[in-house]
């Protein structure tokens, strides 16, 4: 079976978590467990965003700083008894700036991860 392809919110999940593991060797054998995966981790990190959504004109949103949504992300792998309810909800990844080159943008998209839930 062939991979998915990661949407932004999945590849900027991954980026970070990638660099978490490659800085913290505790950490890298947390990631690695088998029955983790990105897609999951983002359908929690949305599972917990949607127990803080509120009400907004012809709709509904849900903002939350990069810092808790990178430590839900850790928190997703640390725990074995997480579970993981799926969602059809929309995710928006925002980040601001357009930096010149591809390694800057790659930095920038990883330092600035807010989403909307619909």
């Amino acid at each position: 079976m062939a991979k998915e392809k990661m949407n932004d919110f999945e590849l900027a999940i991954k980026a970070y978590l990638d660099e978490r593991a490659e800085q913290d060797s505790l950490f890298a054998q947390t990631y690695a467990k088998e029955n983790k995966s990105i897609q999951e981790c983002c359908q929690y990190i949305i599972g917990e965003a949607k127990k803080r959504t509120f009400s907004t004109n012809g709709g509904s949103m849900s903002a939350i700083s990069d810092e808790e949504v990178y430590g839900m992300a850790v928190h997703y792998y640390d725990e074995d008894d997480i579970k993981v309810e799926k969602s059809n909800d929309s995710v928006k990844v925002t980040h601001s700036g357009k930096p010149k080159d591809k390694a800057k943008a790659k930095d920038k998209k990883v330092a600035s991860v807010e989403f909307e839930l619909f």
